[in-house]
């Protein structure tokens, strides 16, 4: 069995400072030396991983042996490519690996790790709107399911009240007024969850930053006091295709949930809403590359989404605040992806940036 790595050793101790996690195989391809960063992205140290086979630790290793066996074959030639490590029970990593042959007796394989951003980017992207496809259809069938018989059940409130004794018709009024106002209520959320579906996408040419500007004056008209809204706009962004009505819409959904998630904040005078636009260049979006495509950002500096919705916030009739629908971020996300965009949320503590991106001409 060969030495451990130990860091002190001269040539290889600035290993401990790389961002990319390195390891280091003997030739019968088991671990060496892990470097701190791939002690973390492995989610174990180096004593436990010391003289395991590597491919071994994931559910693909023959894959990987044959991966290992061809930076030996062609000694001093890197092999670059994207792998995918498969991990019993959790999610398999996307990394893109750089392996090669060292002439050395201990340390046969270097191998240099990195995560696949784009590929973990592209995975979120395909279980959201997978997820979106489900919720859609599951809205629209619970909805048509509940409308027929909530007519049913208005009508007969209606016919009931005006078949009651004159007698007792101001005490028992009261009674079918609250059937009638409940089925009127519930209407009313159906009509909502079918309202995207409903619509005909109207196809004009969209300016962001009038979107924007619509929106602002009607989140300052509504919250006149204690919040600041700034503009941070890119002036060269074209004009694209798209339902200048639903944009206007999804982007008021969203401020106006940041715009109340911020009531704290504005009786302090200091709530703060940022409408930012940029240029992204080489973007996929749905598994389609797109050269050029709108960069929007809303960020708030209010409290940030709790950690026990955080997940399933697009999902329907999920809200983080009291009275709330739960179906303005549903909506947001629908018409955002029927203009072939997405969108995505980071949030902390005094930080929550809701980020559009769709593709433009």
């Amino acid at each position: 069995m060969s030495a451990s790595f130990h860091p002190s050793e001269p040539g290889l101790a600035g290993l401990e400072l790389l961002a990319s996690a390195v390891i280091l195989l003997d030739a019968s391809g088991r671990i060496n030396y892990v470097n701190p960063a791939a002690e973390i992205l492995l989610e174990n140290s180096l004593k436990a991983l010391s003289h395991q086979k590597l491919a071994a630790l994931f559910g693909n290793q023959d894959e990987l042996d044959h991966v290992f066996s061809q930076a030996l074959e062609h000694r001093f030639a890197d092999v670059r490519q994207d792998l995918t490590l498969e991990r019993t029970g959790r999610e398999p990593l996307h990394v893109h690996s750089i392996i090669s042959a060292l002439d050395d007796p201990r340390y046969t394989i270097l191998i240099e790790l990195r995560e696949n951003v784009q590929q973990l980017k592209l995975n979120r992207e395909e279980r959201m709107l997978d997820q979106s496809q489900v919720n859609k259809e599951l809205i629209r069938n619970l909805a048509h399911e509940i409308k027929n018989p909530l007519g049913g059940i208005r009508g007969a409130a209606q016919l009931l009240e005006l078949e009651l004794p004159a007698l007792h018709l101001t005490a028992l009024r009261e009674y079918t007024q609250v059937i009638i106002k409940e089925a009127d209520r519930l209407q009313t959320l159906v009509d909502r969850l079918l309202a995207p579906h409903r619509r005909p996408h109207i196809v004009g040419d969209v300016n962001i930053h009038e979107v924007c500007e619509r929106v602002r004056s009607l989140i300052l008209a509504e919250f006149p006091l204690g919040l600041t809204i700034k503009r941070d706009y890119d002036a060269s962004i074209p004009e694209f295709r798209g339902d200048k009505e639903q944009l206007i819409q999804t982007v008021l959904n969203i401020v106006h949930n940041a715009a109340h998630a911020l009531a704290e904040r504005m009786l302090a005078g200091d709530a703060e809403l940022i409408l930012k636009t940029r240029v992204a260049r080489q973007v996929t979006l749905a598994k389609v590359r797109y050269g050029l495509a709108l960069d929007l950002h809303i960020i708030d500096n209010g409290p940030g989404i709790s950690p026990q919705i955080r997940d399933r916030i697009f999902y329907p009739l999920v809200s983080g605040r009291e009275g709330g629908s739960g179906l303005g971020l549903t909506l947001a996300q629908t018409f955002v992806q029927q203009h072939m965009g997405v969108i995505e949320c980071e949030s902390r503590p005094g930080y929550t940036d809701f980020r559009i991106v769709l593709p433009l001409p």
